[in-house]
């Protein structure tokens, strides 16, 4: 069962049922508020059960490293309204990551 020697490689091409309720379609800029939502939960200790409210740095961190590598892997590649969303969404997440880690 899920053993490594299994062959995965058509599982992309699997069709997946569609989501139901009100779940909007993503494109990259309901992407990036999605994370860029996420990592400022983590700043603010709302998400993570079990960790009594405080912030999760660490996880934030990981959000701000994700949204950092897809700055790069799409440079070129995205048109002016992505860019800038992107390069707000970072920027204003860095700076709430260093004040709450500087404290």
């Amino acid at each position: 069962m899920g053993g490594a020697d299994e062959d995965h490689s058509d599982d992309a091409d699997v069709e997946l049922p569609p989501a139901g309720g009100d779940v909007p379609p993503i494109d990259f800029t309901t992407f990036i508020l999605s994370l860029s939502e996420n990592a400022l939960a983590h700043l603010s200790g709302s998400v993570a059960p079990g960790t009594d409210g405080k912030e999760q740095l660490g996880l934030a961190r990981q959000t701000i490293d994700v949204l950092v590598l897809l700055e790069t892997k799409t440079r070129g590649n995205l048109d002016g309204e992505e860019e800038r969303l992107l390069n707000q969404v970072l920027s204003d997440i860095k700076l709430r990551y260093v004040a709450k880690a500087r404290g």
